[in-house]
């Protein structure tokens, strides 16, 4: 019988698990009497997570006109489904930073994934009509699934990765984890989020960033984290020529309303933004 993404994420509790600040807030968000000063109090329950929000909420990816003291003010100027949002994506990267995998650098995997969240979060304000920290949130675990896939199958992993390398005609990695495995990591990450009971937003851009057509509920969000995770590439090459990193879909640039126009300063504000809140995520 054949592994399915699903199998892979079945037991994933073992491994990873979702972050008690987050489980607390999304509590407390769906909860219909709950206030904005109880989720503060839940978040100040986790120090360490705390410290992270009101650097982040100080940071130039906000640019508040003045400083963010306390998590009261953080919470409300953030606002609540962001900062279950971003409790979700300071966590994570923590809670999968354990996960044994001796194929990638966890250090470049999460330098892609946050400059991919920084280029998301940028293009869904230029698109508008996005919550712009919904699409940072999707493009910082939009590769989530690889890291299940390196753990739980690493001889196939292994055997994709050895494909395009070797590949003459620049094989792109899902093709090749899809003839190896039979699907791909966007496949095994949309199954996570299935599983975790993310938002459906998050969900479908998971599962679709390398096909945004696929998005039926959210094609929009899927078509942005589709190009950020492009423009990341580009912005971890230091380049500005789409051509050195995989190409965009053409129908995702319709779908968002954007064109090539905002590479440069998407790519740029990515990199400068990376290089203040990367200790935030990557702990360095």
């Amino acid at each position: 019988m054949n592994t399915t993404p699903s199998d892979l994420v079945r037991d994933i509790s073992g491994l990873v698990t979702l972050p008690d600040v987050y489980l607390r807030i999304n509590r407390l968000i769906e909860a219909p009497d709950s206030s904005s000063n109880d989720i503060a109090k839940a978040v100040s329950q986790d120090a360490s997570f705390t410290v992270k929000l009101l650097k982040l909420a100080n940071s130039a990816v906000y640019s508040f006109p003045s400083t963010v003291d306390t998590v009261a003010k953080a919470v409300t100027i953030i606002g609540t489904s962001q900062i279950r949002n971003l409790s979700l994506s300071l966590s994570v990267a923590n809670s999968f930073a354990g996960l044994p995998n001796e194929l990638v650098s966890m250090r470049n995997f999460w330098k892609h994934s946050l400059l991919c969240a920084l280029t998301a979060r940028h293009l869904g304000k230029l698109a508008r009509r996005c919550d712009a920290d919904t699409l940072f949130t999707a493009g910082l675990l939009h590769d989530i699934g690889e890291l299940i896939i390196f753990n739980r199958l690493p001889e196939q992993a292994k055997e994709a990765l050895l494909l395009v390398l070797d590949s003459q005609e620049e094989m792109a990695v899902p093709e090749a984890e899809d003839r190896v495995i039979g699907f791909d990591h966007s496949a095994v990450g949309g199954a996570l989020a299935r599983q975790w009971h993310l938002p459906a937003v998050l969900e479908e851009c998971i599962a679709c960033h390398h096909d945004p057509a696929r998005a039926e509920r959210h094609p929009r969000e899927a078509a942005l984290v589709h190009i950020a995770n492009t423009l990341a590439q580009l912005a971890e090459v230091d380049s500005l020529e789409l051509d050195d990193a995989p190409a965009i879909d053409p129908a995702a640039w319709a779908a968002t309303g954007l064109d090539v126009d905002v590479v440069e300063p998407v790519v740029r504000a990515a990199q400068q933004e990376f290089s203040e809140i990367e200790q935030l995520f990557l702990g360095q």
